[in-house]
């Protein structure tokens, strides 16, 4: 377990946090496949649709065991190491696991919104429901521009923070 971070704790750029989190997308893209494979293996589904909704809840616990693991232990994922992203708690110790599960799932307000606005719309193409998932996450990472310490809302609910953590310089020869 890592002590606390002692002086002033930097929140990191909206740009660093929404490129992190691309990242993260890219990253995730391959954890979800290898979920699906292994999902689909073991239920002998043969269509993709078939079993739909088992699959979406099979991949949403999966998504949180990675997300609670990380933030847990050591508090960032791959993404979050490469871009310096840290999360703490509000204090500015480790996070608990019961704070990253809360965590978890008070950060799924980036896309419910969109996507029971593009369900009850009966978006017809793929490309208008992207389009407006995507301006969704856009309106909600804009709303951290409105918070003291620019943290997402999310954060301020669960009592979690977002922190630049640069790794320590190296020594010299």
């Amino acid at each position: 377990m890592t002590a606390p971070l002692t002086g002033a704790l930097q929140t990191p750029s909206l740009k660093r946090r929404l490129a992190c989190m691309a990242y993260e997308g890219v990253l995730l893209f391959g954890v979800l496949m290898f979920a699906g494979f292994i999902y689909s293996g073991l239920t002998q589904q043969r269509h993709a649709l078939q079993g739909q909704g088992g699959m979406q809840a099979f991949l949403f616990v999966i998504l949180g065991l990675y997300f609670v693991w990380f933030w847990t232990h050591g508090g960032q994922t791959v993404a979050m190491k490469a871009w310096h992203i840290k999360l703490l708690d509000a204090q500015g110790a480790p996070v608990a696991p019961k704070r990253a599960l809360c965590r978890y799932l008070a950060s799924w307000i980036w896309f419910v919104p969109a996507l029971l606005a593009a369900r009850l719309a009966h978006l017809p193409s793929s490309t208008a429901i992207f389009g407006l998932l995507l301006a969704g996450m856009l309106a909600y990472a804009l709303l951290a521009l409105l918070h003291p310490q620019r943290q997402y809302w999310h954060d301020r609910l669960c009592g979690t923070q977002l922190v630049v953590s640069r790794p320590p310089p190296r020594k010299r020869k």
